[in-house]
């Protein structure tokens, strides 16, 4: 076995600048989306993190510290990618070109090249340097995954967007050109075979909202009308709805909590079912709506 490369920082011959920015442009390139782990890698400093200390949580990941100026670091290359290429996933190989990405060489804090150090839990649990005989190296990486592998959680399928139902962007034709009827009936079919569907359900009260308030076919502003009749309670729905659609949700809260003060019975539910609509067209945790209902509670009780 050849004495292994001391590491030095910048020693490399001139005539590989060209190779090493090539190199640095290929590992800089992002993976497709959707794509799952590769058995073998480059480590970069953009992907250290996520592919190689937060993959190690899952599955070992073995990194190779090396450079293309051993023979030895070029010969564990080829051998952890065949190795990673037919171990269906129980382990990763990130390669770190120490004369490409020496900042990434430093992180590992290594001083021979090569050197292999395998990581697991986010931590380094063994490593070694200089080169191995391609036998000797598939039972350390046998080893690897039997005593390391069961303590990890193994990798996690990434999870599958599902495809945007083409009814949206005909429920969204509809309210751009003011068919709030037609934007609905959608609303309602998709609700009606995912009636849990929160978003669905919330676009749908937003166009019954816009449906009522009909801002097209106003004649006078809506709020100015409620404040100059104050006890016209479809007045105030109207510019509650108004204020809505303005982005002020707290000032239209806060006019039918007033005028729910003046209100008995009936006409108070009716207020009350108008504001718990008004509520769910956010979410829930927004402080806004968790202000609101606390003032309306003390208003019903």
């Amino acid at each position: 076995m050849n004495t292994p490369h001391r590491y030095v920082s910048g020693a490399i011959d001139l005539g590989e600048v060209k190779a090493r920015a090539e190199a640095r442009e290929q590992a800089s390139q992002p993976a497709a989306p959707g794509d799952g782990p590769a058995p073998f890698f480059t480590v970069t400093p953009q992907n250290f993190e996520s592919d190689v200390v937060h993959r190690s949580l899952e599955v070992p990941v073995v990194v190779l510290v090396g450079t293309p100026r051993s023979p030895e670091s070029e010969q564990l290359r080829e051998d952890l990618r065949q190795f990673a290429e037919g171990a269906g996933l129980s382990y990763l190989v990130g390669y770190v070109d120490a004369d490409v990405t020496p900042e990434v060489a430093q992180a590992f804090g290594v001083q021979v090249l090569p050197t292999v150090i395998a990581l697991g839990g986010g931590q380094p649990v063994t490593q070694f340097e200089g080169g191995q005989p391609a036998e000797a190296l598939r039972t350390w990486l046998d080893a690897l995954v039997t005593q390391v592998g069961p303590q990890l959680s193994g990798l996690q399928p990434a999870p599958e967007e599902a495809p945007e139902d083409p009814r949206l962007e005909q429920a969204l034709t509809a309210l751009n050109t003011g068919d709030f009827a037609a934007a609905i009936a959608v609303y309602d079919e998709i609700l009606a075979g995912d009636p849990g569907n929160r978003e669905i359900s919330q676009a749908r009260d937003t166009a019954r909202l816009l449906q009522r308030l009909d801002p097209a076919a106003r004649t006078e502003d809506p709020v100015e009308a409620a404040d100059a009749a104050p006890g016209d309670v479809e007045k105030q729905f109207t510019a509650a709805d108004a204020e809505v659609v303005a982005g002020a949700p707290e000032h239209a809260f806060d006019r039918l909590i007033a005028l729910m003060t003046t209100l008995a019975g009936d006409e108070k539910m009716r207020v009350r079912d108008r504001l718990v609509e008004l509520f769910a067209l956010f979410d829930a945790a927004d402080p806004r709506v968790a202000a609101a209902r606390t003032k309306m509670a003390s208003t019903l009780f």
